[in-house]
């Protein structure tokens, strides 16, 4: 079976799809990859459906082994890649051979990097997806001897590159109000939007801190909140007003005060905050957010059209001689101008 073997993997690790959406009566959150944007972007640059499933490596990659040929991508966080000793370009697809040895380094920037199979990791779906969901204890973590089996690829195309939309430093987050909103008063609503944060120390799949100078964010009567249903993007607020911005593999339920919801397509911007990034809130209303949202949809759609022809330095090519170089030949002493003189 065509797919890659684990020989060394970093501890944060995991075959991720979309997720498991219509799953919250049960208990059990969507989940699905940190950086959906990452998903759409190797989909494109493989040509391939955006809902199959790859490899998630939080802030480091490892090594991997080609168990036959197969077309690969890299998207998300960049991290150093090489093939056989040879670099590849991140954000661009290339073809590796049954046998050689891939590996990739730490993330230069940002926290989760992905690595896309043509053909998509074809591991055995659990409740409708291939998404591993620690929080749920569907799956697990992956480890050195693992094989990411590939799945049908139909296409063959590779070499191609894709412009990676800024995600990876922190910026501006827009959120909208959600059933909790007012109980915040506006005094405190204005100042979360005017207020500096950082990402904190404590981030994982369920959420990232926010942290920031001065007093926390209260809400009226927050000790007598019930528990309501949670959604990746709701930003939660702790005992002392620290918020916490949920991400896909959030509990399902909650009774801490919720101060607003982040737009889906600007939580990439949260999940690959590194430790620091300077992260702000913008407060717009519902119907700007349907519109960028549906914007962002559009553009997704565009990404196949935006990918380009990788171009790779002839020096570096290790089997240029299998490449058709010349299309034609001239003669020495014919005039290259003149019209009918070539051959």
């Amino acid at each position: 079976m065509n797919g890659l073997r684990i020989l060394r993997i970093g501890p944060v690790a995991s075959v991720q799809d979309m997720g498991r959406p219509g799953l919250l009566g049960q208990g059990i959150s969507q989940g699905g990859a940190a950086d959906t944007l990452a998903l759409a972007e190797g989909a494109a640059l493989l040509r391939q459906d955006p809902g199959l499933a790859t490899l998630e490596m939080g802030g480091m990659g490892g090594e991997f082994e080609a168990t036959g040929p197969l077309r690969i991508a890299f998207t998300g966080a960049p991290m150093a890649a090489a093939l056989e000793g040879t670099a590849l370009a991140w954000n661009a697809s290339h073809q590796m051979e049954a046998g050689q040895r891939l590996t990739i380094g730490a993330a230069r920037a940002g926290v989760y990097g992905y690595l896309h199979l043509g053909g998509g990791i074809a591991t055995e779906p659990v409740l409708g997806a291939r998404s591993v969901h620690l929080m749920a204890g569907l799956g697990r973590a992956a480890e050195a001897g693992d094989l990411l089996p590939a799945g049908p690829d139909n296409s063959d195309e590779t070499g191609l590159v894709l412009a990676a939309e800024e995600r990876f430093n922190g910026g501006e987050l827009r959120i909208v109000e959600s059933f909790q909103s007012p109980l915040f008063p506006e005094a405190v609503r204005t100042r979360f939007a005017a207020t500096a944060f950082s990402r904190g120390s404590r981030a994982n799949r369920m959420g990232v801190e926010m942290v920031s100078d001065g007093a926390g964010f209260a809400a009226d009567g927050q000790l007598n909140i019930l528990s309501e249903v949670i959604l990746p993007g709701d930003v939660q607020m702790t005992g002392d007003g620290k918020p916490f911005v949920l991400l896909r593999e959030c509990q399902t339920t909650g009774g801490y005060p919720r101060i607003g919801t982040v737009l889906p397509c600007d939580l990439p911007k949260v999940a690959q905050a590194q430790a620091g990034a300077s992260l702000r809130f913008r407060w717009i209303s519902l119907e700007e957010g349907l519109e960028i949202q549906a914007a962002f949809g559009k553009s997704l759609k565009g990404l196949p059209a935006a990918c380009c022809p990788l171009v790779r330095d002839p020096a570096a090519v290790r089997d240029l001689l299998s490449y058709q170089l010349i299309s034609g030949a001239v003669s020495a002493d014919a005039d290259p101008f003149a019209k009918g003189e070539s051959t």
